[in-house]
């Protein structure tokens, strides 16, 4: 069952939204604004979460909140990789937490923690085991990122390779399994601490790990699931019944479904960060996929790629 949906992924981030077109997120508040009135309208039970922000940014939050937008969420979020990406201490983890409910009345959910196995598998053992320590009972929803290490064939599209050293090279060692599918050390130790903790897991389009994806969440014991439907793969051929594919092999967990990133051809320029032309197709967007999985409407049909819209 979908339990929530999250209005974009890390907005204050560069690889995620490029704030050099809308520096002042005025655009980005429009939309996400939109997104949250039409997620309400095709069904009140859903809680509307705002993207979770890297860095975590207490006037990012005030911002928004002067904008209007957490007037259509129910809840913000964050995330937070201080081994591996931030610059802040692991134990700063309840601080940093109290920064934005300073600001904010909205529960604070951690939708994206985790540690890479970069430079050795203890390390992400002791972060796993640290971390729980540290927000269980802190937060109502804590999403550990994440299931699988990135393909090391799959670029880290969001990142800059050389420019960042190590930096880049970790999102491909963030998983509890190994490309292959192998558990690493911390994979015992994560089904010790469900389903108090999540998992966060992104796929890909029409992503080959999907099946095996489910039976170890189920392994694991696993309740509360995000993951994430593209606004620019609405674009490919064959999306709904990738989309569909999806959604119904997430059917038993409480998934947190984020929907985020511009199509090309919608975007003021043309990358998925950028702003869209006219926001209200997100908005559209977010409503069609939100009535088709989690509302009492109609489900939507895909419209012709020559226009590329969920209806």
């Amino acid at each position: 069952m979908i339990e929530a949906v999250m209005i974009w992924n890390e907005p204050n981030n560069k690889s995620h939204w490029d704030f050099e077109i809308d520096p002042e997120w005025s655009g980005f508040a429009e939309m996400a604004r939109l997104a949250g009135q039409a997620v309400a309208a095709e069904s009140s039970e859903l809680v509307r979460v705002l993207g979770g922000i890297s860095p975590i940014d207490p006037l990012f939050i005030q911002n928004m909140q002067g904008k209007g937008v957490l007037d259509q969420m129910d809840a913000v979020a964050v995330h937070g990789f201080p081994l591996d990406w931030n610059h802040w201490m692991l134990d700063e983890w309840p601080d940093k937490l109290a920064e934005i409910e300073a600001v904010t009345e909205l529960p604070v959910w951690v939708s994206e923690v985790g540690v890479s196995t970069f430079g050795a598998e203890e390390v992400q053992d002791f972060g796993l085991q640290r971390t729980a320590e540290l927000l269980i009972g802190r937060a109502p929803r804590i999403h550990w990122y994440s299931l699988y290490d990135l393909p090391r064939a799959w670029p880290a599209t969001t990142r800059h390779r050389e420019a960042e050293g190590s930096s880049y090279y970790r999102h491909f060692y963030m998983g509890l399994l190994r490309e292959d599918g192998s558990p690493k050390r911390a994979l015992q130790r994560f089904a010790d601490l469900t389903p108090e903790l999540g998992i966060c897991q992104w796929f890909h389009f029409e992503d080959h790990r999907l099946e095996d994806a489910v039976r170890w969440l189920r392994r694991l014991g696993v309740k509360h699931l995000r993951t994430g439907l593209s606004w620019a793969d609405a674009y490919r051929p064959n999306a709904l019944a990738w989309f569909d594919r999806q959604m119904s092999a997430l059917e038993d967990f409480e998934v947190t479904l984020t929907f985020c990133f511009t199509p090309e051809e919608r975007g003021v320029e043309p990358h998925y960060t950028s702003p869209p032309l006219i926001p209200e197709e997100f908005a559209d967007f977010c409503a069609a996929l939100t009535r088709r999985y989690a509302g009492d409407g109609a489900a939507p049909d895909l419209e012709p790629v020559s226009t590329s819209r969920v209806a």
